[in-house]
């Protein structure tokens, strides 16, 4: 079991990443839109095409909110919505010509919020920086989904 002070170390970490990154701002990444417009476009735009369920269950959205965040970035020119071949009463999202601009610019704004911090540190931090996010972003979703089995 992990010591208190550890845990309380990293949850101090994750607040500062949280703020520096802008995710108490209204609106993230230089963009007119708050975190999960912003997540949206950034996941549609790298994983293709998807319906609103998978969305949601990927961005871990409640359905409504998944529904309201869709018709927002539809009417913004974002997205589109075409009927999908396999199921008549789904609809397939995927980016516009704007949202591929929009999917560029928050690529632009992310990689260079990312280049700054990585300027300040050696390559082999540079490194363990990686290494230790992707295991603790890992551990995460393991833990959440082993409780979400127990339920």
């Amino acid at each position: 079991m992990a010591e208190l002070a550890l845990i309380d170390d990293i949850r101090a970490a994750s607040r500062l990443m949280v703020r520096e990154l802008g995710f108490m701002d209204a609106t993230v990444a230089a963009s007119d839109y708050p975190p999960s417009a912003v997540h949206t476009i950034l996941e549609i735009g790298i994983r293709g095409p998807m319906n609103s369920g998978e969305l949601g269950d990927f961005l871990r959205l409640e359905k409504s909110s998944v529904s309201r965040l869709v018709r927002k970035l539809v009417d913004c020119g974002e997205l589109r919505e075409t009927p999908d071949e396999s199921d008549a009463r789904s609809k397939r999202l995927s980016l516009t010509a704007k949202g591929r601009r929009t999917l560029d610019a928050l690529h632009a704004f992310g990689r260079q919020q990312v280049r700054g911090a990585l300027a300040e540190l050696t390559e082999a931090e540079q490194r363990k920086v990686r290494e230790g996010m992707m295991l603790y972003a890992q551990a995460l979703r393991a833990s959440r989904v082993g409780d979400e089995a127990v339920v």
